[in-house]
């Protein structure tokens, strides 16, 4: 059975544990690569990482980006949104059909 996780600092993560997700408080990014590599190996289907968190391991989760799992998602931390979320779903939809679709207006 898969399992959901979420990783980031102790304050923007504490709440999820009361949906029933495992949380794993982490701040430094190399602790944050060991345990994105463990979680990945351990039939965990998504991993929610804060935005902040993210940033600093972006190599590591590169590595499981073409991969069908786990399922990688960037969230706002307690510091607020990077906007880091909605670029990775402009680059996936991008890569899925080949152009930026996504119009802001601007």
């Amino acid at each position: 059975m898969y399992k959901v996780a979420v990783i980031g600092d102790r304050d923007s993560i504490y709440g999820f544990a009361a949906l029933g997700l495992d949380t794993y408080p982490v701040t430094e990014p190399v602790e944050a690569a060991k345990k994105l590599r463990s979680l990945a190996e351990n039939n965990y289907a998504v991993i929610y990482i804060t935005e902040a968190l993210a940033a600093t391991i972006e190599t590591e989760i590169d590595r499981y980006r073409a991969a069908r799992l786990p399922a990688i998602i960037p969230i706002p931390g307690v510091s607020g949104n990077t906007g880091m979320g909605i670029l990775n779903v402009k680059k996936s939809v991008e890569q899925a059909v080949g152009s930026d679709i996504i119009f802001n207006g601007n």
